[in-house]
């Protein structure tokens, strides 16, 4: 044999093993995910931290809500802990293809342009799309926001909810910010989660100052997202859910929440 053929056998030899160490490390990344998770002793979801009584931040800094306590119950149930973090609402689902998080367990709807790039459990909860103003607005019915402001928070679907009734959405990064804004007057209304407005007409400075306007726009259906190659994590976050909604863990933790009402179901 030559020493060019040589050197030609070398190379094959040599790209073989680079492949076949590519593919045994790609292998790895998306091996069983119900086990990654269980390996890493924790499951890692994420949400906004500032849509209350969902995810948000207590007097300590802590994040609570019906969110982090349906995820605190996943966990136990599946003997990991609960790692909850938090990031800008825009980038959840490009930081969940990444794989930084397990999932985003934060009140989001499912939509067919989000089903086309990330998978979702069975639904969790459903609510609606609802448009807020100031008692002393003026406005009677949604029909009203032509050529206003709506404050609406970035990366929702609440955007599209705005532009249909002819305003201005005008974005914030989450709905603390809107409805802040809505109190000083500074836009005209805002479309955010019917729970999520009740509750701060409840508990924000200003907020008794506030009243729905008209009934839901549109229904939603929250579900929990899981990336697309975590088939067998998505698998049995399904199963849990269905058991805590069998056996009335669900309801309970939607009671504690939402002045008891159930939201669990239609």
């Amino acid at each position: 044999m030559t020493l060019k053929k040589i050197s030609i056998v070398l190379l094959i030899v040599a790209l073989s093993c680079t492949l076949l160490l590519a593919t045994t490390a790609c292998n790895k990344d998306t091996g069983d995910s119900l086990q990654r998770v269980l390996d890493a002793g924790k499951l890692t979801v994420v949400g906004s931290g500032g849509y209350p009584p969902f995810n948000s931040p207590d007097d300590e800094g802590n994040i609570v809500g019906f969110d982090v306590d349906v995820g605190a119950e996943i966990a136990e149930r599946l003997g990991v802990e609960l790692d909850y973090v938090t990031s800008d609402w825009d980038g959840l689902v490009e930081g969940l293809r990444s794989k930084r998080y397990d999932a985003i367990l934060g009140s989001m709807a499912i939509t067919p342009d989000r089903l086309a790039v990330v998978s979702f459990t069975n639904p969790y909860y459903y609510s609606g799309a609802q448009l807020v103003v100031r008692k002393d607005s003026g406005i009677n019915s949604p029909e009203d926001m032509d050529g206003t402001d709506i404050g609406v928070a970035t990366g929702t679907n609440f955007v599209g909810d705005a532009e249909a009734l002819g305003a201005t959405a005008t974005l914030y990064q989450d709905d603390l910010a809107t409805l802040t804004d809505l109190v000083s007057g500074r836009i005209d209304g805002v479309i955010t989660d019917r729970l999520v407005a009740l509750n701060a007409m409840q508990e924000i400075n200003g907020g008794d100052d506030l009243e729905l306007c008209g009934e839901i726009l549109r229904l939603e259906v929250m579900g929990i997202a899981i990336n697309r190659d975590d088939t067998t994590l998505l698998a049995k976050i399904n199963e849990i859910l269905e058991e805590m909604r069998e056996d009335g863990t669900l309801k309970e933790i939607s009671e504690e929440w939402h002045n008891g009402a159930d939201i669990t179901v239609r």
